[in-house]
């Protein structure tokens, strides 16, 4: 198998999206679309990977440097179409001997067999592979001509189009493969002499042609090839995400009880009999074990969530939230970066930041671990079987020991040994007849404010 490379073309300004954010770092299930694109080349096992950005995009820039390195990334500056945006990247291949597949960075759901049939009709003789779609509306879309024995011809326009042609529902993706060498060859002979003054890189099937060598196309469902132009369209192919994802999960063993109310993110991973209950939203990195029952409106996000729990109703998980086997999170609590062990509760209205909390643990209703100083995050650490009354205040970093009970309304901060009692509130007072005197007074002077306001 020769060597693989790839060129995402990611320097469109968007305008149609009408964000100062560029369009490929908007987001389809939890990722920026350049990131599908970058991850499609490397599942399909491209050796290089350069993304082609306009000099303005910097936080598009800084994105493909964390995840590809500065060699990943070429500029198109002014952009000149799709031709000059490949070419952009020829020096950055220098030295690479292999296919180039040309994909697109606001692309999101193109699949991976797709780019292997591209590459695997290169290595049965094609000089040139396109990628194509049967279109239930052709419209504007180019026109791919085949031959009679099932070859490309040509890619024609469709402005351009005879109206046999316009009749061809064999449409062009835009994603196209080719060898390195030969692709550079021949798009250095690519003109600009045309309404638009661009290097349309659909030029270089005629130019094979015309040297007598065989082009192919492939072809998808039109859904896979979907470009998110703008809001619209991100929500068209979030949409299509969500609805492949929700039948995948249901195939796997999981239920959910309303499939369409339910959110994942690329990377979900929902173990088998797993119960979902309607309105769930998964964020990124969200992993769920068997047995565990997700119930009505929920968030979940960075979290790992073991065998037999049951998270909500209206509970927040949030990122490097762990919860061990047998755990309950009722509604209204968020966990953010805490351990919890097996069999620990809480099932009320409450705040676990930054803590570790042991096996058997019971957090009663509004408790609050009191994570930030105002400039750092502190720890807070329960022991096994402890008990955590109502509305507590755990002040960290605190240490609270193996089967110690604190007691309810208290504000906690110092470290309490195990099997010890803790209680850290004011002295309750008791005056009797206060309450019949004080309503006595008020009435009164609620009484001479309104036969004043009356007067």
């Amino acid at each position: 198998m020769a060597q693989r490379a790839a060129i995402i073309l990611a320097a469109g300004q968007g305008t149609r999206m009408k964000s100062a954010l560029p369009k490929v770092m908007h987001e389809v299930a939890g990722r920026p679309m350049i990131d599908w694109s970058v991850a499609l080349a490397q599942q399909v096992k491209c050796e290089r990977i350069i993304v082609v950005a306009h000099p303005s995009q910097q936080s598009l820039i800084d994105h493909v440097g964390e995840t590809l390195g500065s060699d990943g990334i070429v500029y198109q500056d002014p952009p000149q179409g799709t031709g000059h945006a490949v070419r952009c990247a020829e020096t950055a291949l220098d030295g690479f001997s292999g296919d180039v597949v040309v994909l697109y960075g606001d692309s999101p759901l193109v699949p991976a067999s797709a780019i292997e049939d591209l590459f695997s009709v290169l290595d049965r003789g094609a000089a040139i592979g396109v990628l194509g779609f049967e279109a239930a509306l052709p419209g504007n879309y180019g026109r791919l001509i085949t031959t009679s024995d099932g070859g490309l011809d040509a890619i024609v326009e469709a402005k351009e189009a005879t109206p046999e042609q316009l009749a061809v529902t064999l449409c062009n993706s835009g994603v196209m493969a080719g060898e390195r060498d030969r692709m550079m060859r021949l798009l250095a002979r690519v003109t600009n002499d045309n309404a638009k003054g661009e290097y349309y890189l659909t030029d270089l099937v005629g130019l094979a042609r015309k040297e007598g060598d065989a082009c192919a196309a492939v072809t998808c469902d039109e859904e896979d090839l979907l470009g998110c132009d703008s809001r619209a369209d991100l929500a068209e192919a979030e949409a299509i995400y969500q609805k492949r994802r929700r039948i995948d999960v249901l195939n796997s063993g999981v239920t959910m009880i309303a499939p369409d109310s339910v959110y994942f993110s690329h990377d979900t991973v929902i173990e088998p009999d797993v119960l979902i209950e309607p309105n769930v939203v998964f964020g990124p990195g969200v992993h769920v074990s068997s047995g565990t029952r997700i119930r009505a409106f929920s968030h979940i996000e960075g979290a790992h969530v073991g065998p037999n729990n049951e998270i909500g109703p209206y509970a927040r998980l949030r990122p490097g939230a762990i919860l061990e086997r047998d755990v309950k999170i009722g509604n209204f609590v968020e966990v953010k970066k805490t351990t919890l062990g097996e069999g620990s509760k809480a099932n009320h209205l409450a705040y676990l930041g930054d803590g570790v909390v042991g096996a058997g643990v019971n957090i009663g209703a509004g408790t609050i671990f009191c994570n930030y100083d105002g400039y750092l995050k502190h720890q807070t650490t329960i022991g096994d079987g402890a008990f955590i009354g109502s509305n507590s205040s755990l002040v960290a970093p605190i240490e609270i020991g193996q089967g110690a009970i604190v007691g309810s309304g208290s504000v906690i901060t110092h470290n309490v040994a195990s099997d010890a009692l803790a209680v850290g509130r004011a002295k309750q007072l008791h005056r009797e007849g206060w309450a019949v005197n004080f309503r006595s007074k008020k009435s009164a002077e609620k009484a001479a404010k309104n036969k004043k306001d009356n007067d």
